[in-house]
């Protein structure tokens, strides 16, 4: 099979096993943005380093990677990237801007403006991610498994067409109002992308995907069962399609829509392994939604790591013993936050594997 090159055997293979609904020695976890701000060894990376230029480097993007896995004792390692390298890849300019978070000087206005993204060549711009992910798998010599990832067409759409993070996804929300075809478009359009770019970080050695649609909250559940989730499902058919044309290994795959807890049935049926839950959900309302047959992964409230270790703890434990042992990947609802105290980071990883 393509896709396996001569990486050091897995050692903990809790997280996959949990993904694939097979028994596992420990709840696993692992936490979205765990390579972050909160660590002072990631500050001084970025001190001398452009974000970009950290994603664009393997040799930093693997360092970053491996920061958190220095220090405790999680369950999966996630490359360290972003969504916006697609959008980059087309063509658009994407900047990180301290304090404000990327920003796209020239957004898509208009449908002209599709003209302006460049597919041809563009996986092979992504390189460097493949590459990362390579390496990144030589250094954690089997430690734990690796994430590759990915932005989802709407929540990639948002931010090309608003020019930055939004409170209201006002523009892009206009778009599909007022351009349908044309948001079609480019929701096909990027959905390809993705597919060719998971296939690319497969290859290369992730050992298991997640798709972030982080933008969800901005859609009702009518907007989301008929913009994104379509194109999140064919994201998980096509990628299989390919798959077993190249004869590549499949991977399970996680699907987090923040803010689309009210789909959970809905995204249950997608064919994805894992369900992200966002932390506004009740974890037993949450598993009689997506019914036994997915892993769920989530979903302690960012702000929770800032509660008193003590506090912290037991609710940690209760969140773990409310989902219980099977089919159970913890994590928060969300990434965690620049200001999280470092010490909350060491109180949930214990207690995650304490818990049950």
């Amino acid at each position: 099979m393509v896709g396996c090159k001569e990486f050091p055997p897995l050692k903990n293979d809790n997280l996959l096993r949990a993904a694939r609904g097979e028994p596992v020695d420990r709840v696993p976890v692992w936490v979205m943005r765990q390579a972050g701000r909160y660590l002072p060894e990631f500050q001084e990376v970025r001190a001398k380093h452009d974000f970009f230029e950290v994603c664009r480097t393997p040799e930093l993007a693997c360092e970053v990677t491996m920061q958190p896995l220095r220090r405790f004792d999680l369950d999966a390692s996630i490359i360290f990237s972003d969504i916006l390298v697609i959008p980059q890849a087309l063509g658009i300019t994407v900047e990180m801007h301290k304090g404000v978070g990327p920003v796209l000087p020239q957004p898509l206005v208009t449908p002209d403006d599709l003209e302006r993204l460049n597919t041809t060549g563009s996986i092979d711009r992504l390189k460097y991610v493949g590459d990362a992910i390579t390496m990144m798998r030589h250094m954690l010599d089997g430690k734990v498994p690796l994430y590759g990832f990915t932005g989802a067409p709407w929540t990639l759409m948002g931010y090309m067409i608003e020019g930055g993070g939004s409170k209201t996804m006002s523009k892009a929300k206009a778009w599909l109002e007022n351009y349908p075809e044309a948001s079609t478009k480019l929701l096909n359009l990027l959905t390809d992308q993705i597919v060719d770019y998971l296939l690319m970080q497969v290859k290369a050695g992730a050992q298991i995907l997640q798709v972030f649609e982080s933008s969800a909250e901005h859609l009702s559940k009518e907007q989301y069962l008929n913009i994104a989730l379509p194109y999140l499902k064919r994201i998980r058919d096509d990628l299989h399609k390919k798959f077993a044309e190249e004869g590549v290994t499949p991977v399970p795959m996680t699907l987090f829509s923040k803010g689309a807890m009210h789909s959970l049935t809905e995204q249950a049926q997608t064919g994805y392994d894992v369900i992200g839950l966002d932390w506004t959900i009740d974890p037993e309302e949450a598993r009689k939604l997506a019914g036994p047959n997915v892993t769920l992964q989530g979903n302690l409230d960012p702000q929770d790591m800032y509660k008193s270790p003590e506090e912290l703890r037991e609710l940690v434990l209760t969140m773990v013993r409310k989902f219980g042992k099977h089919r159970y990947i913890a994590n928060l609802g969300h990434g965690i936050t620049p200001q999280t105290p470092v010490e909350s980071m060491s109180v949930l990883v214990q207690a995650v594997h304490d818990a049950l």
